[in-house]
């Protein structure tokens, strides 16, 4: 009975990751399109002190602008919305799964392997590199370097 119940949760909880509610009041809640999409009449159309129109023509344009952004916005998501929505949705399905099941194994691969390589050249300094620089050192340390001034 409680194996049952624990299953059913289970279901419920998968069903309810694709199933969430989404708020259509705040439809970006994360803020990404804050900057870019807000684009008023004001933004885009703008008249100088000394050169105005008609009261008339200003409001008509005004009106003419914010009603067909937003009718050609509502438009242009019902024809495509849908459809860009699936391509999205396949593109980053197929991100996802070339990260998980290739990039992710390569990189994992990819350090397993130059560990090895690693060590071998770690070795390799240390055995090689190390006494020489030290040899070196110990030539050099007797220098001694001294400036005068001649007149």
């Amino acid at each position: 009975m409680a194996e049952e119940r624990g299953e059913l949760e289970e279901r419920i909880i998968i069903k309810d990751q694709h199933t969430k509610e989404i708020d259509l009041v705040n439809r970006d809640p994360k803020h990404i399109n804050e900057d870019v999409v807000k684009v008023d009449f004001e933004d885009v159309i703008a008249e100088p002190v000394g050169t105005y129109s008609f009261d008339g023509v200003w409001k008509t344009s005004y009106t003419t602008f914010t009603v067909s952004k937003y009718w050609c916005y509502r438009l242009l998501s019902a024809v495509l919305g849908i459809p860009l929505a699936v391509v999205w949705g396949f593109l980053f399905a197929l991100i996802s799964f070339c990260h998980i099941w290739a990039v992710v194994p390569c990189i994992k691969s990819y350090l397993i392997e130059i560990q090895c390589v690693s060590r071998i050249y770690s070795l390799c300094i240390h055995t090689f590199c190390d006494p020489l620089f030290e040899a070196l050192s110990k030539i050099c340390s007797n220098v001694r370097v001294a400036l005068r001034k001649e007149i």
